[in-house]
């Protein structure tokens, strides 16, 4: 069953078949934008899924250029860029966002598949409300956030909580977690108990695959925590990672090579997803 395609996906997907269409005719950017109203960087944000195409004047003007002209295929584009205009679910949380979030939280809703290493904290997917609540809250001080910002920012996470949890095509998640984000305490032992549970409840649903690296296993680690989002042919694969108080995100063949193999290396030397219950249990009892 198909992912479904919020504005961001479909954003990204009118990006990627614009830019075929400009390269198969050899025009460069400026070339194609030759007497248009947008500039090349305004079309090279366009091809990259980082800005919507404002009038659909601008897309036929582009189509002809390319020599689209059959008249199924122009609809089909339109069809697609009327989708891309779109207000996401999250365009309210927009203001507690950090650079590049949005564009992060329309890709994950949209996403077929998800593939997560998380050495510092829970992955945001599995994490219960009175966790991340502790997490904003001792940052609070060191963001000089308000109250009404903290809680709109845990409402937020618990939100997109849901593409592993809805009825319909729910995301396929496969998350590897450090054992050391798990013995991190936040907000004391009854929080991670707490936390703990909700883990090995959604590890239990078809659709999600959660493994642990132990901090005794000598194998290969990420110092930095990345996500693999997958949509499905005709689009990219495309690869998240974090950097200070923004989200990077790309697209580009040899990075998303470059952390996939990561990921392959970090599945290797954690835990199968059959030991992460009992495994779980174990650091309840310690703690």
């Amino acid at each position: 069953m198909a992912a479904p395609t919020g504005p961001t996906v479909r954003r990204m997907q009118l990006g990627w078949e614009l830019r075929r269409l400009r390269e198969k005719n050899g025009f460069t950017l400026a070339q194609a934008v030759d007497g248009l109203t947008f500039s090349t960087s305004k079309l090279f944000r366009v091809e990259n899924g980082l800005s919507a195409l404002p009038k659909v004047s601008d897309l036929k003007t582009l189509l002809d250029r390319y020599g689209v002209t059959d008249e199924d295929d122009i609809q089909f584009l339109v069809e697609i860029h009327r989708d891309s205009l779109n207000r996401g679910w999250w365009s309210h949380y927009r203001s507690t966002m950090p650079s590049g979030m949005a564009t992060y939280v329309g890709l994950e809703s949209g996403a077929r598949a998800i593939r997560a290493w998380q050495p510092n904290v829970v992955l945001g997917l599995l994490q219960t409300e009175r966790y991340v609540r502790e997490l904003f809250q001792a940052a609070k001080p060191v963001n000089e956030a308000t109250t009404e910002f903290l809680e709109r920012g845990v409402q937020l996470r618990m939100d997109r909580k849901s593409v592993i949890t809805r009825k319909e095509n729910p995301v396929e998640l496969w998350a590897i977690l450090d054992e050391a984000a798990l013995l991190r305490i936040v907000g004391g032992p009854e929080v991670m108990r707490e936390q703990y549970e909700e883990i090995a409840r959604l590890a239990a649903l078809d659709n999600v695959t959660v493994q642990i690296l132990p901090t005794s296993t000598p194998t290969y680690r990420s110092a930095d925590n990345f996500t693999l989002l997958e949509f499905g042919a005709p689009l990219p694969t495309v690869v998240q990672s974090d950097i200070v108080d923004a989200s990077n995100v790309s697209d580009k063949d040899t990075t998303v090579w470059a952390f996939t193999r990561r990921f392959d290396a970090l599945r290797a030397g954690a835990l199968s997803p059959g030991e992460t219950p009992e495994f779980l249990n174990r650091l309840a009892r310690k703690i």
